[in-house]
């Protein structure tokens, strides 16, 4: 009789080398060339099509393959890179490469409300500015974003500024807000019926909710977004400098993510770069 774990641990093995060679014509290859058929895959790897083809979804998923119906698989095509940059005071965002575009979703003035009062500082009562828009990069849908802005600091806020350029850029030249910080937070999640037909992905697809609380230079709170990124196009990457640093810096409490506790005794301060690739249409 079979040892049912010796079977599970081979089913795992022969799904990993699939998907390592799969990797390997990935990156032997051009954005948008074209990859063996699954048919040819399964014979020149000799596995079965449902082995191959949990492999393949996986790699679609990961946004590193491209299915198209009736057409094959084709490498994904290349990706456009945003870089939080270390400086001495925090972290800088350049801006990122591909064309950023918006499209005006929902623009009106409401309550706060009780929630995001308490994230602006404001009573449930006093007005913000609410702006729904879809993010696009080369005319992609890329994410969806809302905006609740303390209306008192926008008088005259059009729905221009939020389709063109930057808002940072107009909230600074036409409103005189100069915002200076951002806490930020991404967590894992998915789509909704209605978030999937706006982002065209199927429902229920991966995604990144990213959430951010920008200040002005007078520490006042400016701007509460949350935001959807697609999760097939959109990933965080970190680059990590390990080592002493000129002036001694207080160890934070807990430990850096990803590194497990202990890894460093000796306190050297953790500087991080975090980036975020979008991949392109």
């Amino acid at each position: 009789m079979k040892d049912a774990r010796g079977d599970a641990h081979g089913a795992v093995l022969k799904r990993e080398r699939v998907r390592d060679h799969i990797l390997e014509l990935i990156e032997s290859h051009r954005p948008g060339d074209a990859i063996p058929s699954e048919r040819a895959l399964c014979a020149s790897l000799g596995v079965s099509r449902p082995t191959l083809r949990a492999a393949v979804d996986e790699l679609v998923a990961a946004g590193l393959l491209v299915r198209e119906h009736g057409r094959g698989m084709f490498v994904a095509p290349e990706k456009i890179t945003q870089e939080l940059v270390p400086q001495d005071t925090g972290l800088t965002l350049p801006q990122a490469s591909g064309a950023w575009s918006s499209r005006l979703l929902e623009f009106t003035t409401i309550p706060a409300g009780a929630r995001v009062g308490r994230k602006l500082r404001l009573s449930p009562a006093a007005q913000i500015v609410y702006v729904a828009r879809l993010r696009l990069v080369d005319g992609a849908p890329m994410a969806i974003e809302h905006l609740h802005i303390r209306a008192d600091l926008v008088p005259g806020l059009s729905a221009q500024e939020l389709e063109d350029g930057d808002l940072y850029e107009h909230l600074r030249d036409h409103h005189d807000v100069h915002v200076q910080e951002a806490v930020q937070a991404i967590e894992p999640t998915v789509v909704t019926r209605a978030e999937a037909d706006l982002l065209e992905v199927p429902e229920l697809s991966p995604a990144l909710l990213v959430e951010r609380l920008t200040s002005d230079t007078g520490g006042r709170p400016v701007e509460y977004v949350h935001s959807l990124y697609r999760g097939d196009r959109y990933r965080i990457v970190s680059r990590l400098t390990l080592g002493p640093v000129a002036a001694p810096v207080a160890p934070l409490p807990g430990h850096h993510p990803g590194i497990p506790p202990g890894d460093f005794a000796h306190r050297d301060t953790v500087a991080s770069i975090t980036r975020g690739d979008v991949q392109t249409p």
